[in-house]
């Protein structure tokens, strides 16, 4: 088993096949008899370690560390999750021979252990401790945070991070066993249009708040927090690395296939790249950016909202004020959009398209005006939005600046 990892190369990551097979390998060795208690607590190698920081006198520091990291994951909920979290965790930390040498000579501990079964306490233990010093030379390069399953299996979900701009609303979610399930997404929503979250995936933290063992109304509430900032959601899929349904979700879908008969899954692997390969190709403007000559109308202060429907209301907004226009370059490049007075060359703003939260036309008086909401910088902790007004030079041109921002993932668009 540790040749295997060797042999894959120098970093070992979660993608390595042999790597679960390991941790199963190290997990039989740390339960190999464990002794039983007589109570209602079933005994884990992970109560275990848990006890380490106190009965050893020991500097422990770095497991100490490691203890308390797993011991406030609010993502695992049972003793198995918690202690295959501790051991990926030392993996990571080169740290997993000094847990059982410290063990070791914890005698308390040791007596949890049978002298005639454990490897722990029979000669055994000395050709196991030089393959996990083995271990310690390798180089573990593992996702932490894709822990949410552990409780229930070694095998690891596919877990990507979804980023949007702020908005108040995903989409239809179901609670099932303290899980987030997405049901279906609000149609002409930021997330229906970027088509990354599927039905049957998983919400699985927003910007780093855990939604494991979560009860109804935990992810609405848990948005409403982040109110106007741009959102980082951690996702689970329901398909495995291979295309096959994630094992340990078989029978949560299931489950969901009988509340909701109606239910369809996300696409196959297959029909997301045949959807990604139908897209238009790169644009010049992603490639060295272009600079449109067009003329700043304003921008006006637009609350604590950003979404595209305050678009017809705050364009006019600004307008109403007849500003004098000035003449600009708008640079669309690729990361951002700059804005510099043409005339003093004074850049008048910067923003990366992340922060744009929408994009649009105003529908009169002659379709050349078009505006974008972006977070205002004169607003405290930025939780607030600015409409900015620009007229470009003709219809067309207007509809390529529009389509050219709104061609960003972070971006959507309102006519």
């Amino acid at each position: 088993c540790v040749l295997n990892l060797q042999s894959d190369g120098e970093t070992v990551t979660d993608s390595n096949p042999h790597l679960a097979s390991c941790c199963e390998l190290l997990e039989l060795v740390l339960r190999k008899g464990l002794q039983p208690v007589l109570s209602l607590v079933h005994r884990d190698y992970w109560h275990c370690f848990e006890q380490l920081p106190h009965q050893d006198a020991c500097g422990l520091s770095a497991l100490s560390l490691a203890v308390e990291q797993t011991r406030v994951c609010r993502k695992l909920l049972s003793a198995q999750g918690r202690g295959r979290y501790l051991l990926r965790l030392a993996l990571s930390r080169k740290v997993l021979p000094q847990f059982f040498t410290h063990l070791l000579h914890t005698a308390r501990l040791l007596e949890w252990y049978s002298p005639d079964l454990s490897i722990l306490r029979n000669e055994e233990f000395v050709p196991f401790m030089s393959l996990l010093l083995v271990l310690s030379h390798m180089d573990f390069k593992l996702d932490m945070e894709n822990c949410s399953f552990l409780d229930e299996s070694w095998l690891l979900p596919v877990c990507e991070i979804y980023e949007v701009v702020p908005c108040r609303e995903v989409g239809l979610v179901l609670y099932l066993s303290g899980r987030v399930f997405v049901l279906d997404l609000i149609p002409g929503s930021q997330a229906d249009v970027d088509k990354f979250i599927g039905a049957g995936d998983i919400l699985d933290e927003i910007n780093g708040t855990s939604l494991r063992n979560s009860k109804s109304g935990h992810a609405g509430a848990v948005l409403s927090r982040f109110k106007g900032c741009p959102l980082s959601i951690r996702v689970i899929r329901w398909r495995a690395h291979d295309g096959t349904v994630y094992r340990p979700l078989i029978k949560f879908l299931r489950a969901l296939r009988t509340e909701n008969p109606t239910l369809q899954l996300g696409p196959a692997p297959s029909q997301e790249t045949a959807s990604r390969d139908q897209k238009p190709p790169p644009s010049q403007c992603l490639k060295e950016g272009i600079v449109y000559i067009v003329q700043f109308l304003g921008k006006a202060n637009i609350g604590m909202f950003g979404g595209k429907e305050v678009l017809q209301h705050a364009i006019p907004q600004v307008l109403q004020k007849n500003l004098p226009s000035k003449e600009v370059l708008l640079d669309l490049k690729e990361t951002h959009l700059t804005c510099t007075d043409r005339n003093s060359k004074l850049e008048l703003f910067e923003h990366h398209y992340p922060e744009i939260s929408c994009v649009g036309r105003y529908a009169q008086p002659d379709y050349t005006a078009f505006a974008f909401c972006v977070d205002s910088p004169e607003t405290p902790q930025s939780t607030g939005f600015c409409c900015v007004v620009l007229r470009a030079s003709s219809i067309k041109e207007c509809e390529d600046i529009v389509c050219r921002i709104t061609g960003f993932k972070h971006t959507e668009w309102f006519v």
